[in-house]
C-alpha cells in the first residue's frame, strides 16, 4: 500500500513515516515500478502499535526496546515489564507534581476570593519582586 494509505489506516502523519523509517522503527519499504513507496499490510499494526505505546508514555526509544522485545520469548516478558514498571513509576512522579502544582494553584485562586484588604497575592508578589521597577501594589 502507498504512504497516504498506511497513513490514513494508522492513523498519523504520512511524514511520521519517513521519520519512523529513518529512526529504523519501520522498515524501509519496497518500491512500485512507479517509484512508489509499497507498503506490507503489516505495516499498519505495527503503527497501531507503536501509537498505542506512546499513549501509554513510552518513549520512542522504548517503543523500538519493546518492538525487539517483542520478538523474543519469555525474557522478552520480563524486559517488557520492567520498562513498564519504570513508565508507571515516571508517571506516577509526574502525577504527584502536577497535583501539587493543582493544590498551588487552588491555594492562589483561594486568596482571590477574600476581601480586597485581605488579599495578599504570592504571585503577583513574586512577579512584581522580578521585575526592574518595583511597583508599590497598591494598584492592584
Amino acid at each position: 500500500m502507498r504512504t497516504s494509505e498506511l497513513a490514513g489506516q494508522a492513523g498519523v502523519h504520512p511524514e511520521t513515516l519517513r521519520y519512523y523509517e529513518r529512526r529504523g522503527l519501520l522498515a524501509e519499504p519496497p518500491r512500485s515500478p512507479g517509484g512508489y513507496r509499497d507498503y506490507p499490510d503489516a505495516a499498519v499494526e505495527l503503527l497501531r502499535f507503536i501509537k498505542r505505546a506512546q499513549e501509554l508514555g513510552f518513549t520512542l526509544d522504548e517503543v523500538e526496546e519493546l518492538l525487539h522485545l517483542n520478538q523474543g520469548g519469555p525474557e522478552g516478558c520480563h524486559a517488557a515489564r520492567a520498562l513498564a514498571e519504570a513508565r508507571k513509576a515516571d508517571l506516577e512522579a509526574r502525577i504527584a507534581d502536577l497535583q501539587r502544582m493543582r493544590d498551588s494553584l487552588t491555594d492562589l485562586i483561594a486568596t482571590c476570593e477574600l476581601p480586597r484588604a485581605d488579599r495578599s497575592c504570592p504571585l503577583l508578589a513574586a512577579i512584581d519582586n522580578q521585575s526592574p521597577q518595583h511597583s508599590t501594589g497598591a494598584d492592584r
